[in-house]
């Protein structure tokens, strides 16, 4: 029988010490104790990638032993050596880890561990094999007709750019082969074009770089289960800290 839909790879990029936040996310919770990389993993799994990668560094002993209750086959564990580097290296490391299955997956979705409000739809919105956004907010919200190897999709939250970033298989090597320090993906995606795919009418898409229990003048409520994440406080735009 046929698959329904190409199949994704997960990607969760959890290497980073955290300098921000206080501690590795790899190891960060919610105040009801769900653990985010934990969290992660399920959502991408849900939401259809198999497997999901995950990439640890900072603090990988403990991260990985989060991860015991997971089957090995919709699993991978992979780590980056030189995470000190920055996201650059966490996102190496896990697009040679998807290079390396097989049979190889058509694309990755990739998503940092700071996202505790992921929630499903948005995922399955950006894998989808036409990406549909709202029809409410226009044009730009459509995605290519099919997801392929060729594919480079990009989910905005008004406009604003986020993840997840689904990367066809055809871009990896590009990638892994231009990205530098802590700025990702971001340049490689402009200059190639990544289609926008409107979510900001399922979740906000706000990434967490801070800890509430050590910076008190910022305020986050997370509702996971309705997939969505409000952050007021700090310094909004600033450049991810993995």
């Amino acid at each position: 029988m046929m698959p329904l839909a190409p199949p994704v790879a997960g990607l969760v990029l959890a290497a980073g010490a955290g300098s921000r936040y206080g501690r590795p996310k790899a190891l960060a919770t919610t105040p009801e104790g769900t653990s985010w990389l934990v969290r992660a993993v399920h959502t991408l799994a849900a939401a259809g990638c198999h497997p999901v990668i995950v990439v640890l560094g900072a603090g990988a002993d403990a991260a990985e032993a989060l991860l015991g209750d997971f089957h090995p086959g919709e699993l991978v564990v992979t780590r980056a050596e030189d995470w000190a580097d920055g996201l650059s290296a966490s996102l190496r490391a896990g697009l040679r880890a998807a290079a390396a299955l097989g049979p190889g997956p058509l694309a990755v979705a990739v998503v940092p561990v700071d996202v505790p409000g992921l929630g499903e739809a948005t995922v399955r919105r950006l894998i989808g094999p036409a990406a549909l956004g709202p029809a409410a907010l226009g044009p730009a919200a459509l995605g290519p007709a099919a997801l392929g190897p060729d594919t480079l999709r990009q989910a905005c939250f008004e406009g604003r750019p986020g993840h997840p970033v689904v990367i066809g298989r055809a871009h990896w090597a590009g990638l892994i082969a231009s990205v530098s320090g802590d700025t990702g993906a971001r340049p490689y995606l402009f200059a190639h074009q990544a289609v926008p795919v409107e979510c900001g009418d399922l979740e906000t898409g706000a990434d967490i770089d801070v800890n509430i229990d050590v910076n008190t003048d910022v305020n986050i409520d997370v509702d996971i289960n309705a997939g969505v994440e409000r952050e007021t406080g700090g310094t909004p735009g600033h450049p991810p800290d993995r």
